[in-house]
C-alpha cells in the first residue's frame, strides 16, 4: 500500500512538473531515465556490463529521425520502428557477445558499437557530423500538436510510462526471477535445466529496445540526432547513471540519470563548464568508494535499518 501510495505521488508529481519547470528540460530527463532503467535491465538484474548500448540509443535516433523526416511516417510509428531497429540491432550484437562472460562480454559489445558509430559517421542519410536536422514533431494520434512544448511533455511521459512499467513487469516475473538467479550463480541455473543463453539473449534484445524507444523518443523531443548519441562516452553515461541511482533497483536508474542530467544542464553555463566531466569523474568516485547501493539503494537500506 506504502508502495502503491509513492508510486501516486510521483505520477502527481510529473504530471504537475511542467507547470514550474521548462519542459524541454524534462523530456531530456525522462529519456535517460528510460535509457537508464533499460541499461539496468541487463546490469543490475542480468549482471551483464555492455559498453555498447549507445549504438542502440542512437541507432534509433537516426532511424527514427529518417522515418519521420524522410518517409514521413506518423510520429509513433517512426518512434517504433526507431526502437524496433534499436532491438534487431540487439539482436545481432546480442547473438555474437552473449556466450561471453565478464570483460570479453564488455569488449565485444563496445567494439560492436564503436562499428556502428564509424556507419553512422559516414552514412549519408545521418548527416555526418552535422548530425539529422530538422526533424518533424508531427502529431500525436493524429490531432495533439506536438509543436507546443507542454503537449510533447505529456507524450513523452506516456512513452516513458510505459516503458518503466514494461520493465518493472519483466522484473517482477517469473523470466525476471530466473534473470536474477543467472546473476547470482549462473552454473546452479543451468543445472537447473535453464537455456542461459536464451534468458541472457532475451534480457539483452529488450534492454536494445527500450533504450532505442528512449533515443528515438529524444530524436523527436530536440528535432535531432546526432554523433553524440552513438558515442561511446554515451555509454559510458549511463554506467554512471546507473550506478549512481543504484544498481539492481526500479527507481534508482531514474535518480541517477535525474542527477547526472541536472548537474549536465546547469553546470554547462557556468563557470565549470570545461570541467563537466571532471565533476562527472568525481562523483563516479566518491559513488564507488562512498555509497556502492547508490543513492536509492543506500536510502533503501538506512530505511530498513531505522524502521
Amino acid at each position: 500500500m506504502n508502495k502503491f501510495l509513492g508510486y501516486l505521488i510521483v505520477l502527481a508529481i510529473a504530471l504537475a512538473a511542467p507547470l514550474f519547470i521548462y519542459p524541454v528540460f524534462l523530456m531530456k530527463l525522462l529519456c535517460f531515465a528510460l535509457f537508464a532503467s533499460a541499461f539496468n535491465l541487463i546490469l543490475g538484474y542480468g549482471g551483464l556490463l555492455s559498453f555498447g548500448h549507445a549504438a542502440f540509443f542512437g541507432g534509433a535516433a537516426y532511424i527514427s529521425g529518417h522515418a519521420l523526416k524522410v518517409w514521413g511516417l506518423p510520429t509513433e510509428l517512426g518512434i517504433l520502428v526507431g526502437a524496433l531497429s534499436a532491438g534487431v540491432l540487439g539482436l545481432a550484437i546480442g547473438t555474437l557477445a552473449i556466450r561471453r562472460q565478464g570483460i570479453y562480454f564488455a569488449m565485444i559489445t563496445l567494439a560492436m558499437a564503436q562499428m556502428a558509430y564509424f556507419v553512422f559517421i559516414s552514412s549519408p542519410f545521418t548527416g555526418g557530423e552535422n548530425g539529422l536536422q530538422g526533424v518533424p514533431r508531427g502529431m500525436a494520434l493524429g490531432m495533439i500538436d506536438l509543436t507546443n512544448d507542454r503537449s510533447m511533455y505529456y507524450f513523452v511521459l506516456a512513452i516513458c510510462l510505459a516503458g518503466f512499467l514494461l520493465i518493472a513487469r519483466a522484473v517482477h516475473s517469473p523470466f525476471g526471477q530466473v534473470l536474477s538467479a543467472i546473476r547470482d550463480n549462473e552454473d546452479r541455473a543451468r543445472s537447473l535445466g535453464y537455456d542461459i543463453e536464451r534468458y541472457k539473449l532475451l534480457a539483452f534484445v529488450l534492454s536494445a529496445t527500450l533504450a532505442g524507444l528512449a533515443g528515438a523518443t529524444k530524436t523527436v523531443v530536440f528535432q535531432l540526432a546526432s554523433l553524440t548519441d552513438a558515442h561511446w562516452h554515451m555509454s559510458g553515461e549511463v554506467v554512471l547513471m546507473t550506478l549512481l541511482g543504484g544498481l539492481g533497483t526500479i527507481a534508482g536508474p531514474a535518480v541517477g540519470a535525474g542527477i547526472i542530467v541536472t548537474l549536465q544542464n546547469y553546470l554547462a553555463s557556468g563557470p565549470l563548464a570545461a570541467w563537466v566531466p571532471v565533476v562527472l569523474g568525481v562523483i563516479f568516485v566518491a559513488c564507488v568508494l562512498s555509497f556502492r547501493r547508490g543513492v536509492v539503494g543506500e536510502l533503501r537500506e538506512f530505511l530498513r535499518r531505522s524502521f
